[in-house]
């Protein structure tokens, strides 16, 4: 972001090549909408009277997450990223994680001490002790199941990781980095015990090339072909999805169980005490839920309940449109179909984990998504000059 701010800001002295590229439109939707984040945060502290220093708090907290949302994928739109650079250095990445694992494993099963060590930089503060704390490997206290978190504060999110690592590699060039990414990511989905990461390594590819393929006759046709077999065998796929529901949720009963307590209890309170602006912050949930916060494990519950009905809007609004302009590009564009994974990446894990506070993991695919941005914009440019002309 500093390097962009310069050459923004000296753009009227550097040759053409040196000078960042235009602003995209999709970009510009997310800067928007994570400002809406930050009014929604000041009026709420101001309604809720939670008082100055509060205030600078929280904003301090916008800029480490929500603002993020924004700031990555402008960066990757407008300071000339190559995605391949970005894949490259996953594949790095993913070679490296995949060598370490045999002794993460072997900590475990010999039970050398789980944390390894606290970063110094806690001192500095930050949302928690776990955002600092490296750890060889955990066990879940439900069940006694060993689980690895890498590099992430926790399981599940180095499952989001491992969707990501799949994904980029699905579209490295080279044999070697593209097999050693996708097995590694297989293996951070397995290790974690993260079900939406193997849920999602599981449905991506069909969804992907499904999506990217909907301008093609075949796939209009197959479509036609399976609307026609699911009528016939309604109820069996409904029995079979209700099975399969039930066995996700089954899988980590407690887990669940937490999980729905919190978004009920989040969208209550969000209904009946602060439905526009929301509560400004979170707060400590009750011992049903283990002290979990009010609105963790789902981006929708916690924004309904810290920034209310303004700050699910400045998601949704942007998130829809990414999906809508991904989609479009992903029709001839391979950078499109990048920019679509990430969109489902996004997607899916929002019903899962608070996007906003793991944006520093993920930022790889931030900064791919505003490539994709600006090759939309590129690609889009000629036929709104003709219509204008018109």
């Amino acid at each position: 972001m500093i390097l962009y701010a310069w050459r923004a800001f000296s753009a009227p002295w550097q040759p053409e090549e040196r000078r960042p590229a235009p602003v995209p439109p999709g970009v510009w939707v997310w800067v928007m909408g994570m400002f809406g984040m930050l009014l929604a945060l000041w009026v709420a502290h101001a309604v809720e009277q939670l008082g100055t220093g509060q205030t600078i708090k929280s904003t301090i907290g916008w800029v480490k997450g929500w603002a993020l949302l924004a700031a990555f994928p402008l960066v990757g739109a407008c300071l000339a990223i190559r995605p391949e650079l970005l894949i490259r250095a996953m594949g790095w990445f993913a070679l490296q994680t995949l060598i370490l694992i045999p002794i993460l494993v072997a900590a475990a099963l010999v039970r050398l001490p789980s944390k390894l060590f606290v970063s110094p930089l806690q001192a500095v503060g930050g949302p928690g002790p776990e955002f600092f704390s490296v750890y060889l490997y955990t066990i879940d206290p439900s069940n006694g199941a060993l689980r690895w978190q890498f590099i992430a504060p926790w399981a599940p999110a180095a499952g989001m990781i491992g969707c990501l690592m799949f994904v980029m590699a699905v579209f490295e060039r080279d044999r070697f980095f593209r097999w050693v990414g996708i097995a590694t990511a297989i293996l951070i989905c397995l290790m974690t015990k993260s079900r939406m990461a193997l849920l999602f390594v599981i449905m991506f590819p069909p969804a992907l090339w499904i999506a990217s393929r909907l301008t093609r006759s075949s796939v209009l046709l197959g479509f036609s072909v399976l609307s026609a077999l699911f009528g016939v065998a309604a109820n069996a796929v409904i029995v079979a999805v209700q099975d399969a529901i039930a066995a996700f949720r089954g899988a980590r009963a407690d887990s669940t169980r937490v999980r729905e307590a919190l978004g009920r209890i989040a969208t209550g309170r969000w209904r009946d005490e602060a439905p526009l602006w929301g509560h400004g912050i979170v707060e400590r949930g009750p011992h049903y839920v283990e002290f979990m916060p009010i609105g963790s494990h789902h981006t929708w519950f916690g924004l309904l309940f810290v920034k209310g009905l303004v700050g699910f809007i400045s998601l949704a609004v942007p998130l829809l449109w990414t999906f809508v302009e991904m989609l479009l590009l992903a029709q001839i564009s391979a950078l499109g179909r990048m920019g679509l994974a990430v969109a489902f990446i996004l997607f899916f894990f929002s019903f899962g984990e608070n996007l906003e506070i793991l944006a520093y993991l993920f930022w790889p695919g931030l900064v791919l998504l505003g490539a994709a941005f600006t090759e939309a914009h590129r690609l889009a440019a000629p036929a709104v000059e003709a219509m204008a002309a018109e």
